[in-house]
């Protein structure tokens, strides 16, 4: 396993749309989000604990999760799979970034479910939403059974593939922050 050293670090945060704190999908974002970077999520969001605010768009504390987690480096999105896509808390929570620039750096789209029916779900709507919101998506969705969350090996295939990307991208914003 290779890690990422970055200089300076990526500023990584965790965005998990599953209505139960705390919950399987927090957990496999916080994995993604640290074999990425090499460390845990600079900032994490459980959108189940924001709750009502999500409602409120005079809330400050959305406003100020926004433009935290719109000024991050690398930001992993995740949901459960409902109804064959992610959950409607994360949809209210996305719909507050600006289209082309709410995300500017690269996004990890992430969804957890319960078998191999809905393997699409991430890479068919989680993935071009995040794109739309200007983020840049280091390959394709990822898509993991919530039985297997606490299995490296479920992620492994897809780390592979996309630690090489995360590392050239925080490269070349390293060289034109010099």
């Amino acid at each position: 396993m290779t890690t990422l050293v970055a200089d300076p670090p990526l500023r990584t945060a965790v965005v998990v749309g599953n209505p139960q704190p705390g919950s399987r999908t927090l957990a496999a974002a916080e994995h993604v989000a640290r074999e990425l970077s090499g460390s845990a999520a600079d900032l994490v969001v459980d959108l189940a604990s924001v709750g009502p605010a999500l409602l409120d768009w005079s809330s400050s504390e959305v406003a100020d999760l926004v433009r935290a987690v719109g000024g991050s480096d690398l930001v992993v999105v995740a949901s459960p799979t409902f109804k064959a896509t992610y959950s409607g808390l994360l949809k209210l929570f996305l719909d507050r970034f600006d289209a082309g620039t709410g995300l500017p750096g690269l996004a990890v789209p992430l969804l957890l479910g319960a078998g191999p029916g809905h393997a699409l779900a991430a890479e068919v709507h989680l993935r071009p939403l995040l794109v739309e919101l200007g983020a840049t998506v280091p390959g394709p969705a990822l898509y993991v059974l919530d039985r297997a969350y606490e299995d490296p090996s479920a992620y492994a295939d897809w780390l592979e593939r996309a630690r090489p990307v995360v590392q050239a991208w925080a490269a070349g914003r390293t060289a034109v922050a010099r």
